[in-house]
């Protein structure tokens, strides 16, 4: 059987459900709030610049970022659905997410472990200058 095509769409107008069971099926959830559907709807509502992936109508990858659009796009997660990974939809999704960045803004992410050796293969390259304070951290 033949693999579904992918289609690409902008826009944060999601169904929570679907992006939930996105985040589970890509393990994403094992690092976000999944349990905190207030907290996940915040997080959905509030990106600027989301791309999906879709195969039909089941949505299989997000790329949610937030960007000013002309000097710098955050890239806060990166998910594709583990029964589409090795399809260039990562890729796609990066790609796509620099496009509507702006011609001159740069991507900055922080890697989940496990995909730490695949962004140097397509292309970025690591800045251990990076920090970073949890929400609940005291400013001494």
């Amino acid at each position: 059987m033949p693999s579904p095509l992918i289609t690409y769409r902008t826009g944060n107008d999601l169904n929570l459900n679907e992006m939930i069971a996105l985040y589970e099926a890509s393990t994403l959830g094992e690092r976000r709030p999944i349990q905190d559907r207030a907290r996940m709807q915040a997080m959905l509502q509030h990106a600027n610049l989301v791309i999906t992936a879709w195969a039909d109508a089941q949505l299989v990858g997000i790329a949610r970022a937030f960007s000013d659009f002309a000097f710098v796009t955050y890239l806060s997660d990166l998910a594709v659905h583990r029964d589409f990974q090795k399809q260039g939809i990562g890729k796609e999704l990066i790609k796509q997410t620099q496009l509507a960045g702006g011609p001159h803004a740069k991507i900055v992410l922080l890697a989940a472990p496990a995909a730490e050796h695949y962004y140097p293969r397509i292309g970025f390259t690591h800045h251990p200058q990076a920090w970073m304070l949890n929400g609940d951290a005291e400013i001494k």
